[in-house]
């Protein structure tokens, strides 16, 4: 395929158009993703997505018996904590990159240095090598994440945007479902370095892909300005501390590291709005602005729910005595139900109708964790199940029409720096999350010795804690909402 043919959006982006308010959009069907114009953009941006998705499970799920082999155990958890914060900062220069070097060279670069991360990981002799490899993967995976959701508005007409963040959605129930089956069977029946190294394959084709369907050039004819590396060392280094307290142990430094990152972040944040070579949006985070409302619920939804996605299994587990699979299972219904809403509400065609719906995504999460804190409290395991079900519905309805969302109400020279903080704000806003909660079950006893009565009140709190924060995104919700329909 010649880049003449490159499927370039059809219809502006440009602004929040009419269809915000009102107006009914003739959305395409998906059949229409399937057809040669699409297709092999269809594939090439799903198959990206599913790097991050189905790597993040292979490795969490083999690393444990690589570490037996190798040793090192005490930089098992730094195995996650680099991978994450290379993988932010790779998101926050992501569209930096792709303005210095075009879309093309950054994500070939980035596959790239992803490879020889994970080849580097799989023939490690040593821990060291293992988190050397694990950096160059996030940083990778980082900038080749935040591209693809950058190209979609690029690659496809705005009727198909919620079809592409529906393709995506069944990509992650995909690698939520059959990577830690696949890593499994890899690492029980060949070795740990076959659930590594599945990834490379995956990779170069994606490669192949990229010089098929991604032109050469860059993506706007003014100068690119220089990276900001002193905004960029901060933020990991506050995105690192927030990591960092979860392995503390101890209350007291705990504290003082999140609050540590919390200066440096919001420092990072100030700056970068004065900076005339801004690396976030100029309105991100503003409260007076749709986009910036809109960034604050794509950061708090996935931070309300790392309350479950982190001590969910546990509770299952040692409240109620599930077995693994049983416990791994349920924790699964927020996945299935995700894709199966996002499926649904790509589905249908009014755009209208869409950003109506997109308001309940807020509500529905913290109706789940209320659930789940419900079930906690009265011991009703099946209250564990809807509220499941909610939760990951909260997300199908929310997801895809608010990146959409953003994307509408961004400039024409900010889109790319837009897009590129969807995935990095989620992958930051579990880690807050993951971190926040973690502080929160350590003040109110939590431990492996801990009684089952001190369990369950420290699990009421966390859940009660995932809960306040989901209302607080209904609330930005509803004013991003407000603020787009004021601006159309």
């Amino acid at each position: 395929m010649t880049t003449d043919n490159i499927p370039y959006t059809e219809e502006p982006m440009n602004g929040v158009s009419a269809e915000l308010a009102g107006d009914a959009e003739l959305a395409g069907g998906w059949g229409e993703l399937m057809r040669p114009r699409y297709l092999v953009s269809t594939i090439t941006l799903c198959l990206g997505v599913a790097l991050f998705a189905f790597n993040e499970f292979f490795i969490s799920t083999a690393l444990p018996t690589a570490v037996e082999e190798l040793g090192g155990a005490a930089l098992l958890s730094w195995a996650f904590t680099l991978y994450l914060v290379f993988a932010i900062i790779g998101g926050l220069v992501a569209a930096n990159l792709k303005q210095r070097f075009g879309a093309r060279n950054t994500l070939l670069a980035a596959a790239t240095v992803f490879i020889v991360g994970t080849v580097l990981a799989t023939f490690a002799t040593d821990m060291t090598q293992v988190l050397a490899g694990r950096l160059l993967q996030g940083a990778g995976e980082g900038i080749v994440a935040a591209l693809c959701y950058a190209l979609i508005p690029e690659l496809f007409p705005s009727r198909l945007v919620p079809k592409v963040f529906g393709a995506e959605a069944i990509v992650w129930a995909m690698a939520a479902f059959s990577g830690p089956l696949v890593a499994g069977g890899l690492t029980e029946h060949f070795s740990w370095r076959a659930a590594f190294f599945v990834s490379i394959p995956a990779a170069a084709i994606f490669i192949i892909l990229v010089l098929a369907i991604v032109p050469r050039g860059v993506s706007c004819s003014r100068q690119a300005s220089s990276i900001p590396f002193a905004r960029l060392i901060a933020a990991g280094a506050g995105i690192l501390m927030i990591s960092l307290s979860g392995i503390a142990g101890g209350t007291l430094p705990m504290t003082a590291l999140l609050i540590g990152a919390a200066v440096v972040l919001t420092t990072v944040v100030y700056r970068d709005r004065r900076s005339p070579n801004p690396v976030l949006p100029r309105a991100a985070f503003s409260v007076r602005e749709a986009l910036g409302t809109g960034l604050w619920v794509i950061l708090l939804m996935p931070l309300a729910q790392a309350a479950g996605s982190v001590f969910l299994v546990y509770s299952l587990q040692h409240l109620w005595q599930l077995g693994p699979t049983a416990a791994g299972a349920l924790s699964a219904v927020m996945a299935i139900s995700w894709s199966l809403t996002a499926i649904g509400v790509a589905s249908l065609r009014s755009l209208a109708l869409r950003n109506r719906v997109m308001l309940a995504g807020p509500v529905l999460l913290a109706i789940g964790l209320a659930a789940v804190l419900m079930a906690i409290a009265t011991g009703s395991l099946w209250l564990v199940l809807p509220g499941q079900v909610m939760i990951g519905a909260g997300f199908g309805v929310s997801w895809g029409t608010l990146s959409q969302l953003m994307m509408d109400v961004s400039t024409d020279d900010e889109r790319d720096r837009t897009s590129a903080m969807l995935p990095t704000l989620q992958s930051a806003g579990y880690a807050i999350g993951a971190a926040v909660f973690g502080l929160v079950a350590n003040v109110t006893g939590f431990g492996g010795a801990a009684s089952t009565d001190t369990m369950r009140h420290a699990m009421l709190v966390v859940f009660a804690a995932g809960f306040l924060v989901a209302a607080i995104a209904v609330f930005f919700g509803m004013r991003t909402a407000r603020l787009a329909a004021k601006a159309s």
